[in-house]
This record gives C-alpha cells, sequence and structure tokens, in this order.
C-alpha cells in the first residue's frame, strides 16, 4: 500500500508552500498531488511554478500528478486546464468531467478525482475505457459500497484517509462572506485560516470548515485505526491531506503503520495530538460523517 499527498486545499503563501514542498521530497510518501483545485483566484502559484515544482520533485523519485481544478468558471480557467493537459509530461487528476473529456481526446491516462463522484461500476468502467488508471471514491463513500464496487483491471483505488473532508464546492466564495467582502475582492483573506475556519453549531460544536469556495468537515477524517480493513478492502493508496502543521510526523506515523511498526490504535493515538481537530470516521461507517466510533468495525455498524 503506498502514501500519496493529496493537492493542497489551502491558500499558503507562495514562500510557505514552497517550502513544504521541498520538505515533502525528503518525507517518506510515495506519490504527491500538485495544482489548485478549489479556486482560480489563488494564484501566488502559477502552472509554470506547479510544472517547475513537479519536475523537481520527480527527480527526487516521487511520483507526480497534476489535479485539475475542480469548479470551471470561466474562459479562463478552461484555457488554464487546456494548458495542463497539454503539457503531458505529469499524469492528470481530473476534478470534474470536462477535463476527463479533454484527457480523453488528447489520449493521457489520468486519475479519477473524488469530485466525479463515481458511486456505481458502470461509471467506473467508463472511466477506465476513457483511460483512468486509478480513482479516488467520493469522499462519503461507505466500506460495504466500496468493497462492492466492480474495479477494472490495471485501475488502482485511492482513499481519502486523512485530513478534514472536502465536502461541497459553490461558486460564492463563503471565507469573503464572513469578512462582507466581494468574491472578485476577497482579498485573499484565505492567507488567514491555513487550515481554513471553523464554524460552530448554534450549541457551541465544530461543524464545518470553510476554505473559501469549498466546504469541509470541521473534524479531520482519521482512518489510521481501520488499516486492517483498508487492507481487506483492496486500497493501493492512502491519501493523507496536508495541513499547516505537523505534515511530517503525519506521514511517518502512517508509514510505521503500513510497515507493521506501529500497532493501529497506537497509530491513531500519536495522531490525535497533531491533528487540528477532533477525529471522524462516520462516512467509512455510513453513518454520520462526523461521527467517530474507533471501537467499532465497519461490518458490526449498523446499516
Amino acid at each position: 500500500m503506498k502514501l500519496s499527498f493529496g493537492p493542497l486545499l489551502y491558500y499558503w503563501s507562495r514562500e510557505d508552500t514552497l517550502a513544504f514542498y521541498e520538505a515533502a521530497a525528503t518525507w517518506p510518501v510515495d506519490c504527491i498531488y500538485l495544482g489548485e483545485t478549489v479556486c482560480s483566484r489563488r494564484h501566488l502559484l502559477r502552472l509554470a511554478d506547479w510544472l517547475e515544482l513537479a519536475e523537481r520533485l520527480a527527480a527526487t523519485g516521487k511520483e507526480v500528478v497534476l489535479s485539475s481544478q475542480t469548479l470551471i468558471e470561466s474562459e479562463s480557467d478552461l484555457k488554464a486546464l487546456r494548458k495542463l493537459i497539454a503539457d503531458g509530461r505529469f499524469l492528470v487528476e481530473a476534478n470534474e468531467w470536462g477535463a476527463v473529456r479533454l484527457l480523453a481526446e488528447a489520449g493521457h491516462a489520468f486519475v479519477a478525482g473524488p469530485t466525479l463522484n463515481v458511486y456505481n461500476p458502470d461509471t467506473l468502467a467508463l472511466l477506465a475505457e476513457l483511460g483512468a488508471v486509478r480513482w479516488v471514491p467520493p469522499v462519503e463513500m461507505p466500506c460495504d459500497m466500496l468493497t462492492a464496487m466492480s474495479v477494472p483491471a490495471g485501475v488502482e483505488t485511492e482513499l481519502f484517509a486523512y485530513g478534514r473532508l472536502p465536502l461541497a464546492y459553490s461558486a460564492r466564495c463563503f471565507t469573503a462572506r464572513r469578512y462582507n467582502l466581494q468574491k472578485d475582492d476577497c482579498q485573499f483573506r484565505c492567507l488567514d485560516h491555513p487550515d481554513g475556519l471553523t464554524l460552530s453549531s448554534r450549541e457551541g460544536e465544530p461543524f464545518l470548515a470553510i476554505n473559501g469556495i469549498q466546504t469541509q468537515s470541521a473534524k479531520v477524517m482519521n482512518l489510521a485505526h481501520r488499516i486492517g480493513e483498508l487492507r481487506a478492502a483492496c486500497i493501493d493508496v492512502l491519501r493523507l491531506s496536508p495541513q499547516s502543521r505537523h505534515m511530517a510526523n503525519v506521514t511517518a506515523i502512517f508509514r510505521d503503520l503500513l510497515a507493521g511498526e506501529l500497532s493501529p490504535a497506537d497509530a491513531s493515538s500519536r495522531l490525535v495530538p497533531l491533528m487540528p481537530a477532533a477525529a471522524c470516521d462516520g462516512y467509512w461507517l455510513g453513518a454520520a460523517g462526523m461521527a467517530y466510533h474507533p471501537e467499532q468495525s465497519a461490518q458490526e455498524y449498523p446499516a
């Protein structure tokens, strides 16, 4: 089983972003996804910068995948997507169906990202025919549904295993709205929230996190304690979503877990002080996403 870093979901300064990936080149992660997937206004790194970074990481032996934007809203977004696909040097993660069409027309293999919302074997088979060599299930797909999926030969399964869950996207920027700003004059306030901006319910319970146009879970998906179930489900790659602090330690814990040097319980407990919020695993169980039931297996949880 391999480890990957999913695309950076937050807006960090150029210096912090480059420093993160320079450090990540030395961490025990097999695959790194690069690129802006959330908001086209986040342009401290342009496509040329991502490609240069991709070359440097590939030279260290990492598998590099370039991720496409999830919500295409303008001709400039489409132009950027076409440039990304035309480069052709690296595998691309398609995060919307327009990217799938362009990749298929170009004859390029690709990763089918989680926002394609693949819930049935027919859709997955279609993506494989179009060139998908890996797919990432939707983050809310439970274990029993995933294990029932018929995965075509030659297609890897990559599962979101750690990080705040990306739940939804909107044309409206929630972070700008929080500061009474227009989306086109957001003053890039996402830079002030390197792990998202937590929202609480009226009862004071952390409920969601806002990240520009993206809505996330307030809690952190952590499936380290379920490594046995992940292996039984034939997961090929575990996706870790980058966070602003402690990512080197998070990666090392997952690597030791996969190597059998840490027990699932020990790995999960060591992750607790490293997470920006409490853990959840509800979606994996087919339960409420924000729930956390480390004592129950997916097979035991009542449907």
